[in-house]
């Protein structure tokens, strides 16, 4: 799945809301669950941030993300990343995967997808992990770019 952008703003280089990094990689749930619903959630969540909405962005987060990072600290991390990556100008999903436990996060329902995403400035991996909430939505809980 390749997905292009209009020239828009860059993601920062390396944030990461709740310690979720892929040097330690997560044991795979048993279950199959359809990631869908996670995926579209991560574009989503993405659109917002490439658009320059930081605040927005942790806003929609989950709250896990939320209360990992302060408003105004994920603002300023993005905001001074985004500049050294350059503008976003192609995403393509390299994994999608379910889990239920990661390393330093509270155990739940996440979907891991990892991304393959050429920006102005060079060529990243991108880590975005929704986590399905209470109220049945799926919401961003960890981000990093590597």
């Amino acid at each position: 799945m390749e997905i292009r952008t209009r020239r828009m703003k860059p993601i920062a280089l390396i944030v990461i809301a709740i310690g979720i990094a892929t040097a330690t990689l997560p044991r795979a749930a048993d279950e199959q669950i359809d990631t869908v619903p996670a995926t579209r959630a991560a574009l989503a969540w993405l659109a917002i941030v490439d658009g320059g909405r930081y605040g927005q962005s942790w806003d929609s987060a989950a709250e896990v993300f939320r209360s990992g990072v302060p408003r105004a600290q994920w603002e300023s991390m993005v905001g001074s990343l985004r500049a050294k990556v350059g503008a976003v100008q192609l995403r393509k999903v390299m994994s999608v995967q379910f889990v239920r436990d990661l390393p330093k996060a509270p155990p739940g329902e996440y979907v891991m997808i990892q991304y393959s995403t050429r920006f102005e400035n060079g060529q990243f991996t991108e880590t975005v992990t929704p986590m399905h909430e209470k109220d049945g939505s799926w919401k961003v809980a960890g981000y990093y770019i590597k």
